[in-house]
């Protein structure tokens, strides 16, 4: 049984990592789940300075899945390379630091600053975040803010560069074809799908930041159907994420075209949902004599008349 897989140039030893902000910095799950059997590790996204994030309440459970609005808090960059890199570097398992940036200039700096220490595998751009150059338009809506970011951050960084896209797009395809145009080794998809909650006896929302981003099983199938989407429309590899609760989940996604998948809100469901997912993998491959996992990406079998 043959479970590596490839992203880019970085190889993992199976396709299961962890979603950005759902594990912390991967010392946080280390007594529930053996960091080295993973495929990779991406850590909580990264700024260049400390961000203490948005008030509470913000995070509010929903009808199969949650919203969020963290307002993207971490520890900055300079003390995740001092404080919690170095716990991570005993075990063997690529490490993706996620990073963001308010403006091009943000992001260049952060991604020098990663490519620039022991220890960081990879890179992973979050391009759900407002430009504030650019009136906070997202860098992630528009396909020329997209490819300026993009293609700033590919000339500072030899390391495998994952660009992470938006999900609120009219058309997923196209911005993964500028990702890709741009420089990208990969592309991660879906990110949150931007949403509310009220609560009716107060009439207040919920949320402190009003809205927030919808994880969780609700969104699966539209995190499929993107995949199946970009799958047709470029040639890098697809890292599938949203709503991966089981290991038939993770199957699911690669049968429309990811090449890796990234479990996410089942974090805060089960704290072992990761191996859990790798192990359904297992089941999954074993049942149905499959030996080598990449054979399975993109095989969903379909006609036109099936639609």
């Amino acid at each position: 049984m043959n479970l590596s897989v490839n992203i880019g140039k970085l190889g993992l030893k199976n396709p299961v990592m962890t979603a950005s902000g759902t594990f912390g910095y991967g010392e946080e799950y280390a007594e529930f789940v053996d960091l080295a059997s993973l495929g990779a590790i991406v850590v909580k996204g990264l700024s260049l300075l400390p961000r203490e994030g948005n008030p509470p309440p913000r995070i509010v459970e929903t009808p199969a899945g949650m919203l969020n609005a963290i307002g993207l808090q971490n520890i900055g960059v300079e003390s995740f390379i001092e404080e919690k890199l170095p716990f991570l570097r005993q075990f063997n398992v690529p490490v993706i630091a996620n990073f963001f940036g308010d403006s091009v200039d943000e992001y260049v700096a952060a991604a020098e600053r990663l490519s620039d220490v022991q220890g960081i595998d990879g890179l992973e751009m979050n391009i759900s975040c407002p430009n504030k150059q650019a009136g906070w338009l997202v860098f992630g809506t528009d396909p020329e803010v997209t490819s300026e970011v993009v293609s700033a951050v590919r000339k500072v960084t030899g390391l495998p560069l994952i660009v992470k896209l938006s999900p609120n797009v009219t058309d997923i395809a196209l911005m993964a074809r500028v990702a890709e145009d741009a420089g990208a080794d990969a592309v991660s998809l879906i990110n949150t799908l931007s949403g509310m909650a009220i609560d009716i006896k107060t009439r207040r929302p919920k949320l402190a930041n009003i809205t927030g981003g919808l994880s969780g099983p609700a969104i699966k199938p539209i995190g499929i159907r993107m995949v199946w989407d970009v799958f047709r429309a470029v040639n890098i590899p697809i890292i599938g994420s949203g709503g991966i609760m089981d290991g038939d989940d993770a199957i699911e996604y690669m049968l429309a075209g990811a090449a890796a998948v990234a479990v996410g809100t089942a974090n805060f469901v089960s704290p072992t949902a990761t191996v859990d997912v790798l192990s359904g993998i297992k089941d999954y491959m074993t049942t149905n004599g499959i030996k080598d996992i990449s054979s399975i990406k993109g095989g969903l079998i379909w006609e036109r008349e099936d639609l």
